[in-house]
């Protein structure tokens, strides 16, 4: 079962799994790769709804909000007035309470902000 739920079957590989198991020398019976089977077509959603909450970090990304701002204080004169991007994050688990997480980014933290979740992006495309 863990072997299915991993590669998330569809009906197609589970048959093609399970016939192979059957067949092989100390596998499971024809019986029960019928039970394998039906258990996996009336749990699967809840099966992979499980093992993704199982393989997630702590928290998710519940919520997010933005917003420009000048900067009106600092430290070095040559800063003020200039745009940053001020973004929070509300991060948490389903049934908790959340934590808030607060950044700050000049424009050139923002471009490579960008270009880190553009990489991102790529990579995900390209599985």
């Amino acid at each position: 079962l863990q072997s299915i739920a991993s590669a998330d079957m569809d009906l197609n590989q589970l048959e093609a799994f399970l016939t192979a198991q059957t067949k092989k020398q100390g596998g499971i019976t024809s019986d029960q790769a019928a039970v394998i089977a039906k258990f996996w077509k009336n749990h699967r959603i809840k099966i992979r709804e499980s093992l993704i909450n199982q393989s997630r970090w702590d928290n998710v990304l519940k919520n997010m909000n933005w917003r420009v701002d000048l900067k009106s204080q600092s430290r070095h004169i040559d800063q003020i007035n200039t745009p940053v991007a001020i973004v929070e994050m509300e991060l948490g688990r389903n049934g908790q309470e959340s934590e808030f997480l607060c950044l700050e980014f000049d424009e050139a933290k923002v471009n490579q902000m960008l270009k880190k979740l553009s990489e991102i992006e790529e990579s995900m495309t390209s599985l």
